[in-house]
């Protein structure tokens, strides 16, 4: 048990290297930008990318994943049902007569309820659970390490925002620098210590451009789609079999879903993500029709208590 918890405070020590390293490079090209470079024309415009992306990237780190809430829990009766019953058809029964009360409309491989075992949650559609952070977490889309933190329904939107002021951040540096650059292969630059800030900001600058801009655009791509990463490697099941293009409503209500409806708000990193991540409109309207209690949309969201707040605050998290 000791050495368990020993491991285990050990990786989280070193899941936050990524997060150090990125900090580590980005604190450098402030001082060699502004100290060591000094280009007083464009300090300006470089502050704004420098603080926009620092606080895209803070609510990327820090936005807590949003698990399901207490209606997705077994309830004390229910579990003690679910555990004491031996005959698996009759466990899935139990859950399938749990999740009739609840937006429930995928279901595992094998077409039975997704439920967590380690939880002890009925998974609403598009949540899975995260090794890593040890919950289950509500449309997740990976793990990703450079933030060492679950990007889902919370956080979503924080992260598209850091790719995308990553990318300017980098493209502003690279574009500025860029005749200096010029300056030093052709030896016109003076020889001081800045010569080589400027090679390094110019090399790091559009390294990390080429790798941001292809993970960006394949971010764009899902948001179009309405896909994670995870349902575009795994489409999806529904009652009908798998479907890829099961939560695609349409490009425009796709990216409401994700940045909101007010457009102003767009590239700014506060939460305005459209529902509270435990249920997502379906392409096919019919499936939830087959649901007595989700004919009327409404009627569930009514009595839902964490509605048209925010996840990061309101959604319980597990420990």
């Amino acid at each position: 048990m000791a050495l368990s918890r020993g491991l285990r405070c050990c990786q989280r020590v070193f899941s936050w290297i990524p997060v150090l390293i990125i900090t580590s490079v980005v604190l450098w090209s402030y001082y060699a930008y502004v100290f060591e470079l000094c280009l007083l024309v464009y300090l300006l415009v470089f502050h704004v990318c420098f603080v926009m992306f620092s606080w895209t990237y803070w609510k990327s780190i820090f936005t807590p994943a949003a698990s399901p809430c207490k209606k997705f829990q077994l309830s004390y009766s229910d579990k003690q049902r679910y555990e004491m019953e031996e005959r698996p058809d009759a466990q899935k029964q139990i859950l399938v007569e749990i999740a009739k009360k609840l937006p429930i409309f995928t279901r595992a491989q094998s077409g039975a309820i997704r439920f967590c075992d380690r939880c002890q949650v009925l998974k609403p559609d598009r949540c899975h659970h995260c090794s890593v952070c040890e919950t289950c977490v509500l449309k997740m889309d990976h793990h990703c390490p450079w933030v060492n933190n679950c990007v889902g329904f919370s956080n979503y939107k924080f992260f598209l925002l850091f790719l995308s002021y990553s990318m300017l951040y980098c493209v502003f540096i690279a574009a500025t620098v860029f005749q200096y650059f010029l300056k030093f292969w052709v030896g016109d630059l003076p020889n001081r210590p800045a010569k080589f800030h400027v090679l390094f900001l110019m090399f790091v600058a559009l390294m990390f451009f080429v790798s941001l801009m292809f993970l960006f655009g394949y971010h764009c791509w899902l948001v179009a789609k309405n896909r994670s990463t995870l349902e575009a490697f795994s489409a999806p099941v529904f009652v009908n079999g798998p479907d890829r293009n099961g939560f695609n409503v349409g490009i425009r209500k796709n990216l409401q879903q994700v940045f909101g409806e007010d457009r102003r708000l767009w590239f700014i990193p506060v939460f305005t993500s459209q529902g509270n991540g435990h249920y997502f409109p379906l392409k096919n309207r019919s499936s939830e029709s087959q649901n007595p209690l989700l004919a009327n949309e409404d009627m569930w969201e009514e009595s839902d208590d964490v509605e048209d707040q925010d996840p990061s605050v309101t959604i319980e998290m597990e420990e």
